[in-house]
Formats: C-alpha cells, sequence, structure tokens
C-alpha cells in the first residue's frame, strides 16, 4: 500500500511517523511546498521572533529521520493536481501514484484587503519560516509597530515587540481582544499585561486606510486617527487549505469535510490538521492547534492500518506572552458562567462552565488547574463551583470527586 500525504507540517509529520510506527511496508511520500523540514509553528512569533531559537531546533524530527524510516521527503514542492478516479497527484512534472492519499494542507493567513493599502511593503503574517525571516530585521527598538487583531498571534507579535523596545499599537476592530476565543475575564488579563509593559491596545478601532507611497509609512483609524506607522503585522485570522479538495470534487464544510474517521468524501482520501472539519458533539468542527493535528493524524493512520478508530477531539492549546504562559483546556462554545479560581501570586484561571458543566479552563502561570482541568474535562467530570473557587480546595482532590 502506497500512502502519499501532501502536507509537511506537524499532522503531516505525525502521520508518516505513526504508520511506520504501526508496521507498514509501502511507500510512503511527505510533500511540502517550504524548503525546511517539517518545523514546529508556535515557537515562529514568540522564542524565534525574539533569536532564542536557532532554526534547527524547531525541526520536529532530524533530517536523517525520514531517510532512515524509508520516508521520502519532497520540500519545496507544490502539488498541482490530485486525480481521484486514477489515484494520482501531480508534482510538477512528476506523477506519483497511491492507493491512500492523505491531505494535511493546513491553513494560511488572511491578509489585508489591497483596497486599502494592504499591498504595500512593510505589511506582514506570522505563518511560516520566511514570514517571520522577512520581518525579523524589522524588530529594532523605538520603531513603531502596528498590529492588526487582538488575538493569540497578535498579541505575542506585540509582546515580542514590547521586549525588543518597539513602540507597539495594537488594533481590535470587535469591543475587546481575545473577543472570539476568551472570556471577558481572559481579555481583562492581557489587555492589562500588554498595558502594563508600554503596549497601546486600541479597542473598537477599525483600521479603515494604510497610508504611503511604496511602503507603509502610517495607517488612518476607523475614528479618523492616523498612527506613524514603520511597519505592520497583520493577525486577522486563517483560512482552511481547501484549494486542492476542491479541485479534487472533494465536500468542503468548514475545511475539507471528514466522517469520523478521518476519510473525505472519497474513500481512498483523508484529511488532518487545520484544514479538516470533522462531526464532534452534534456538530461540525475545525480546530487549528497543535494536539489536534496530531492527534488526528495518529488515529488516521491507524484507520489507513485498518483500526476503525474514531477520532474523538482532545482541545488544548497555550500561548507565551512575556513571563505569563496560558495554557487551555477545552473548548469554550455555549458557556453561560465564569467561576474564577485565584488570583495566587501571579497566578490564575477562569473556569467556563454552561449550566453546571465544565467545557473548559484558562489558567494563566498554573500549570496544576490546566492538568486537573484537563483531565476533569476528558473524563466528563464537572466539579461544583464552590469547590474550584475556594482556595483552601486541593486541586487533586477534584479528581477523586
Amino acid at each position: 500500500m502506497d500512502v502519499v500525504v501532501i502536507g509537511a507540517g506537524q499532522a503531516g509529520a505525525a502521520l508518516v511517523a505513526k504508520l511506520r510506527a504501526l508496521g507498514h511496508q509501502g511507500s510512503i511520500t511527505l510533500i511540502g511546498d517550504e524548503a525546511a523540514p517539517p518545523y514546529q509553528r508556535p515557537p515562529l512569533s514568540k522564542a524565534y521572533l525574539l533569536g532564542e531559537m536557532e532554526e534547527e531546533r524547531l525541526w520536529l524530527r532530524g533530517p536523517d529521520f525520514y531517510a532512515e524510516h524509508g520516508i521520502t521527503l519532497k520540500l519545496g514542492e507544490k502539488v498541482s493536481l490530485i486525480e481521484p478516479i486514477t489515484r494520482k497527484v501531480m508534482v510538477g512534472d512528476e506523477v506519483i501514484s497511491y492507493d491512500e492519499l492523505v491531505l494535511a494542507t493546513g491553513s494560511y493567513p488572511r491578509r489585508l484587503p489591497s483596497n486599502i493599502g494592504g499591498d504595500l511593503a512593510g505589511i506582514y503574517t506570522v505563518r511560516s519560516l520566511a514570514d517571520v525571516d522577512a520581518m525579523k530585521a524589522e524588530f529594532a527598538p523605538g520603531r513603531r509597530l502596528v498590529i492588526v487583531g487582538g488575538g493569540y498571534i497578535g498579541l505575542e507579535a506585540a509582546a515580542v515587540g514590547a521586549k525588543l523596545g518597539l513602540d507597539v499599537t495594537v488594533l481590535e476592530m470587535a469591543p475587546r481582544i481575545l473577543q472570539r476565543v476568551a472570556a471577558p475575564e481572559t481579555s481583562d488579563y492581557f489587555r492589562a499585561l500588554h498595558t502594563s509593559r508600554g503596549v497601546k491596545v486600541l479597542e473598537s478601532t477599525g483600521l479603515e486606510r494604510i497610508l504611503g507611497e511604496d511602503r507603509v509609512s502610517s495607517v488612518r483609524l476607523s475614528d479618523g486617527t492616523e498612527l506613524a506607522a514603520d511597519f505592520i503585522i497583520a493577525g486577522v485570522g486563517v483560512l482552511p487549505g481547501t484549494g486542492l479538495a476542491e479541485a479534487a470534487g472533494l465536500a468542503i464544510e468548514n475545511g475539507i469535510k471528514t466522517d469520523e474517521y478521518g476519510r473525505t468524501s472519497d474513500p481512498h482520501i483523508w484529511s488532518a490538521g487545520d484544514c479538516a472539519s470533522f462531526p464532534h458533539k452534534g456538530g461540525r468542527w475545525r480546530l487549528e492547534s497543535v494536539g489536534n493535528a496530531i492527534h488526528q493524524a495518529e488515529t488516521i493512520a491507524e484507520n489507513i492500518m485498518g483500526a476503525q478508530v474514531v477520532y474523538e477531539a482532545q482541545p488544548w492549546f497555550w500561548s507565551d506572552q512575556y513571563d505569563c504562559k496560558l495554557q487551555i483546556a477545552g473548548l469554550n462554545v455555549g458557556y453561560d458562567n465564569i467561576v474564577t479560581r485565584g488570583p495566587d501570586g501571579d497566578s490564575v484561571s477562569f473556569w467556563y462552565y454552561q449550566g453546571d458543566t465544565l467545557l473548559a479552563v484558562d489558567a494563566m502561570n498554573d500549570p496544576r488547574a490546566y492538568m486537573v482541568g484537563k483531565r476533569l474535562i476528558e473524563n466528563g467530570k464537572s466539579p461544583s463551583k464552590a469547590a474550584i473557587e475556594n482556595p483552601a480546595t486541593e486541586m487533586k482532590s477534584l479528581l477523586k470527586a
């Protein structure tokens, strides 16, 4: 059985390694459009941008791993066509046959519209090594950075800018930063954290126009204010990489539509990671996280080998900003009340409930709350809110209740 994987990110790398670990004897080809071997993306907007991590440390595995395990690694190459009927993919002039194909094509960042000046030089996104390498030289003390979008990517870039001595402004069109992904309590925590480091956070503020000749020089805000800007980082979300799947006639629904096993509408094509949507709790979900990419990819590897394992999402996320480590367990969709534990020093956690059912936990500098919350959610347990709020409650005791 010959397996081809398109997309050499976290999901693709996890899947090919798992296939060999499970004893797959056929050929495996992993195709990626970047020149670098599969690498971690989360440190790009943090340690790598700060210059605290070399490129080689981003690599998920040493380059020798793939050769030693009989995995053909095609880097810096793009698949131009998938032919589901003949089970072939086109890479340049090369035709590669497959028995099973996996689409791990990830996601790509939204760009600022060209009709407001989004095509000027000096505007960046944070998604790939090339993106960060292109902007690194901009991070010099005293330079003026405007970040469009108050999500985690934007806030992580703001933290790097502030640490390196830049004049940083974050623009958020919504009434508060992190509005789409977090409770007001978490938004308040991070707004205070950033403003304490000198970052200007402008909420309910849209971007009307980017000004400059060939390169950005300033921005005009929705209230008419103009801000000088030496460069801009756009953190306005991502879109699933569905282009190849759509051209191949696969079903698309908030990403590449898969069943509970990770199989697409074509029985010999699977999909994992940011690009894939899957059935979960009566709906259809798409998760942009390392944990999902790995777990989903490894489940698909098992299913390619005939296991028929249902994919059960166990969401977890994290974000590093300054000396704060945010860890998130679960999904907060549908919450109607928040329980706060702490603060205790620089640690605090916010627990999302729907009625009396625990959905998710945001833990700031509180790994114990995160680990306990994660296990509770995975085991379907919901501790009493009074127990969470009570500082005398031993966290481990909640697991025994």
